[in-house]
């Protein structure tokens, strides 16, 4: 299992070393400068920016500078908001999408998984077909077109809910039902698919032959089964979901990391965007890497294919 989680963990590394180079070569591609809306008839003053910036070296020192940052965790001053460096963007509105995200994780977790046993138990029943219907609707309906009809019904026609901003339990419900309808619909449907087989294999046949009741057959040996596949799409799911977060955060005016990537963008805001993509992309591999641990503790025959090919 050592060997496991280091193969895993070598491969993390790798990844976000892969993804930091190529957000850097891919930034620096763009025709003009980030610098281009403080052009000053001052040519000293635009030198000391370059200067300040580090935008005035050879291309490689820049990338061994931006390795360094990444290395010692500093992205170094916004070149838009010069009192603000990336850091303290990061720790101001990180916290922020990171409770939208582990909010909606558990959210489209625990329902989608409760949702898609009753529907596997109640095969081809009402509980199956309402079940089911409201998976399809969430798979299909786009998190930006749900995130409006719930403002529009739910926010301004009814008046239950607020809007916008991020304060209070109120502004949290809109927009983690927005985020997590799709991945809840996504989890449903695979755990009805993987209970109903599971439900057949004679280990359950078995258990219920023994006189066990019908909740300890499905907590105690159906479900851990039949919930791999679920652990299985887990990182992809997660990684759905922190990328919503962005647009949702927009449309619900939350003030997390969403809002000053989108502004970085629109202001070519070069630290803010690279720093926020390599943050953003080590956070979710490193959780990627959580999930394999997690299977390979779910599922013995994993760490016996490592002993064996070890």
């Amino acid at each position: 299992m050592a060997r496991y989680i280091l193969k895993r963990f070598i491969l993390m590394v790798v990844t976000v070393l892969i993804i930091a180079t190529l957000t850097f070569f891919l930034m620096n591609l763009l025709p003009g400068s980030p610098l281009n809306e403080e052009r000053s008839t001052n040519e000293t003053v635009q030198r000391n920016l370059e200067a300040h910036f580090n935008l005035d070296e050879p291309l490689v020192v820049q990338y061994v500078l931006y390795l360094k940052s990444i290395a010692t965790f500093d992205f170094g001053p916004s070149i838009k908001q010069p009192t603000e460096t990336v850091n303290s963007l990061l720790g101001r509105g990180f916290p922020i999408s990171a409770e939208l995200g582990i909010w909606t994780i558990l959210v489209a977790v625990v329902s989608g998984i409760t949702l898609g046993v009753f529907a596997a138990l109640k095969h081809n029943g009402i509980i199956d077909y309402i079940a089911m219907t409201i998976a399809v609707l969430g798979i299909s309906i786009p998190n930006f077109v749900l995130a409006t009809m719930l403002i529009q019904e739910l926010a301004v026609n009814r008046g239950f809910f607020p809007a916008a901003t991020w304060s209070t339990p109120s502004h949290m419900v809109l927009p983690i039902l927005a985020l997590a309808t799709g991945p809840m619909a996504i989890i449903a449907r695979l755990t009805r698919s993987s209970m109903l087989e599971t439900l057949t294999q004679d280990y359950i046949k078995t258990a219920r032959a023994k006189g066990l009741s019908p909740v300890k057959v499905v907590v105690k040996h159906a479900l851990k089964n039949a919930l791999m596949p679920v652990v299985t799409i887990l990182g992809t799911l997660m990684a759905g979901i922190l990328t919503g977060t962005f647009v949702i955060e927009k449309i619900f005016a939350i003030p997390g990391m969403g809002k000053y990537f989108v502004q970085s963008i629109n202001q070519r805001d070069y630290p803010v965007i690279m720093g926020t993509t390599v943050f953003y992309s080590a956070f979710l591999v490193f959780m990627l890497f959580l999930v394999d641990i997690a299977y390979g503790l779910l599922d013995p025959r994993i760490k016996l294919h490592e002993k064996g090919g070890g």
